[in-house]
């Protein structure tokens, strides 16, 4: 029987590293489905079916509260900031602090945020909270589902925003950094079984093989950091 995974985007790349052996530790194939995780949340409460799900802590947690989701398989895989990405080859501004942030981002001629994701979302509280909302408005460019940096790299945008787990992967765009510290807004990434899951013992494999040290030192890699090494987090 193949699993149905409903996965965000920001761990793609680790699952397609570790492909096969995630299917060989579930004991059968798996079909991956990917969307933002807003999305995901809206599909999963419109009723599609599905055996284990992949998104934000927070979208998960209200799933589970909705009894979509067992509560007890939730675990975190880690979490991700957001960043900056510009394309390859271009000058690398400085976002070193707040006030360079700010005047990276108003000399831009253009960039691309996610419409429905996370980063997205908070991005546009963000430049309000900034005082540049107005002066961004006909900057800013609605990027589709996934790595809105592939517009960078197309040179449809001079840069991108979303969480770092999702930049670093897209060839044709150089990552610059992480927003500064009193900007960031870290997204705990987990991963559950479905209430109506078909084979919760094959599920239970596949979610134990996602916290080996092998997949643990992989998230890592690419761009989330481990649950086990931070002292605080934020489930957004």
């Amino acid at each position: 029987m193949t699993l149905v995974v409903l996965s965000t985007h920001a761990v793609k790349d680790v699952m397609d590293a570790l492909g096969a052996g995630l299917e060989r530790a579930a004991g059968g194939p798996l079909a991956f489905s990917y969307d933002p995780a807003n999305v995901l949340k809206r599909r999963i409460e419109s009723g599609e079916a599905f055996d284990v799900a992949i998104a934000t802590r927070a979208a998960l947690d209200q799933l589970a509260q909705q009894d979509r989701i067992i509560p007890s398989s939730v675990i975190d895989l880690g979490r991700s900031g957001l960043g900056l990405s510009v394309r390859k080859g271009a000058l690398k501004p400085d976002i070193a602090t707040v006030d360079k942030f700010r005047r990276a981002l108003l000399a831009a001629k253009s960039l691309v945020r996610s419409k429905d994701g996370t980063s997205g979302i908070y991005f546009v509280a963000l430049l309000e909270r900034l005082g540049i909302a107005g002066e961004m408005k006909d900057k800013i460019i609605l990027g589709p589902s996934g790595r809105v940096a592939e517009l960078v790299a197309k040179g449809e945008a001079e840069m991108a925003v979303q969480q770092v787990s999702e930049l670093l992967p897209v060839v044709g765009a150089d990552y610059v950094g992480p927003f500064p510290a009193e900007l960031q807004l870290y997204t705990m990434f987990s991963a559950g079984i479905g209430n109506a899951c078909r084979d919760r013992e094959a599920a239970t494999r596949l979610l134990a093989s996602l916290q080996t040290p092998a997949a643990t030192a992989l998230f890592t890699a690419k761009g989330l950091e481990s649950p086990k090494r931070q002292t605080a987090f934020i489930r957004e």
